[in-house]
């Protein structure tokens, strides 16, 4: 067996043994040189101005999950659309209707989920 192929990988080896040691030491150096001093400020309540209620592991309405899918779907249609507006000069009528459709199957979603409520919140 040729030693080789394996020395190949050595310097993904190195990579992955220095991403590791520094995960850990981002991870462990804080508890070390931060202080410790917790007063009521550090503990009062944040960015909402008032304490905590309800349990945190309490469960969502569906329409939340269903507002951040179509969150998602629209920030990945953001994400096509940019690289299609840039080439749209060089792939031309065949780029621009695949697109179409493209926009148009996502359009039809958006009406179905818009017939169906899920974006109307109580």
């Amino acid at each position: 067996m040729d030693g080789g192929l394996l020395f190949e990988y050595l310097p993904i080896l190195i990579f992955i043994a220095i991403a590791g040691a520094l995960a850990l030491a981002f991870t462990i150096v804080p508890f070390v040189i931060a202080p410790q001093k917790p007063d009521p400020e550090k503990l009062s309540a944040y960015e909402c101005g008032f304490n905590a209620f309800g349990d945190a592991r309490m469960r969502f309405d569906v329409r939340y999950y269903l507002v951040s899918i179509l969150f998602i779907i629209f920030d990945l249609e953001v994400a096509f659309l940019f690289p299609w507006a840039v080439s749209l000069g060089k792939i031309g009528v065949y780029g621009f209707w695949s697109m179409m459709v493209f926009l148009g199957v996502l359009t039809v979603g958006f009406i179905y989920e818009w017939k169906k409520g899920a974006l109307e919140w109580e």
